[in-house]
């Protein structure tokens, strides 16, 4: 299985600070927002990733993540000229996926919590049908809202109903059999110009082949679009290291624990990173 994360978009919610800068660049307490993405993908095993973007970012993605190599990893980019919904990244990375399945991930989601990396290992291990992770929330009006079985197979999806069934929000997080690529080509635009992602889960949905998992108590996601929302994950993932004295989504770390990097490599990023926190930390772990 390989992975996409689309970080693309204006950020229009996020001015002015998005109008020179992708939102996905910008700082979530210590680290780059596409860090916690991107290790998400790493947690499930996946080392193969593709980064969509717009013309004007990429150069600065790669600036910043390269070829992977520093974190264990094969990377790629991809433009996305103009948002035309999420669908459309699975459309653009067809090449890149050469018929395997996918997980698509988006680079304004935040996710972190107990057992969330074995959630994500399992998810990309099923063969066939589609995985999407929900949540939580006290307004389900606003989001995708999924309904289910005991067993996790999903029995609707409404995209910002009246009256939602449950509270249990779609995030932004979906693992999905090579199958998505031709239903994604196949989706016409929603009233607002633009192929919906529900419309990709619920052509799974009728054909049985959906199922949620769900993130309870313990885990915690967060949606770093607005300037509000980019300030509570900030302080949450500061709370967290400070008080445990470990980082949430480091990648090096992750890439070390699962044999990608040696600690030899994870000096000299370490070197890189200079006299800081965050150089620090790596440090320590090579030692």
């Amino acid at each position: 299985m390989r992975g996409i994360i689309l970080a693309g978009g204006r950020g229009t919610r996020l001015y002015p600070a998005t109008l020179a800068v992708s939102k996905q660049l910008l700082p979530v307490f210590d680290k780059p927002m596409i860090y916690y993405p991107l290790s998400i993908l790493m947690l499930a095993g996946i080392r193969e990733i593709l980064i969509i973007t717009t013309p004007r970012d990429l150069p600065a993605f790669e600036a910043l993540l390269g070829d992977g190599s520093a974190f264990g990893l094969s990377l790629s980019y991809a433009e996305q000229a103009e948002p035309s919904g999420l669908p459309e990244a699975f459309v653009i990375g067809e090449r890149f996926l050469d018929g395997q399945g996918c997980a698509l991930i988006l680079g304004d989601n935040l996710f972190h919590g107990d057992q969330l990396g074995t959630r994500c290992r399992e998810a990309a291990a099923r063969s066939s049908g589609a995985t999407v992770f929900a949540y939580q929330v006290t307004d389900p009006g606003r989001y995708g809202v999924v309904s289910f079985e005991p067993d996790g197979t999903v029995t609707s999806i409404e995209e910002k109903p009246a009256a939602p069934k449950t509270n249990w929000a779609v995030t932004g997080l979906y693992f999905c059999d090579p199958e998505v690529v031709s239903i994604a080509k196949g989706l016409e635009p929603s009233a607002r110009g633009e192929t919906e992602i529900v419309d990709v889960l619920n052509a799974y949905r009728a054909r049985g082949d959906l199922t949620v998992s769900l993130l309870g108590r313990g885990n915690v996601w967060l949606d770093t679009g607005t300037h509000d929302s980019l300030y509570e994950a900030s302080s949450f993932v500061r709370a967290i290291e400070l008080r445990s004295g470990v980082k949430i989504a480091c990648p090096e770390e992750i890439g070390l624990q699962l044999g990608y990097l040696d600690r030899a490599t994870i000096l000299n990023r370490a070197t890189q990173m200079g006299v800081t926190d965050y150089g620090n930390y790596l440090r320590k772990m090579a030692v």
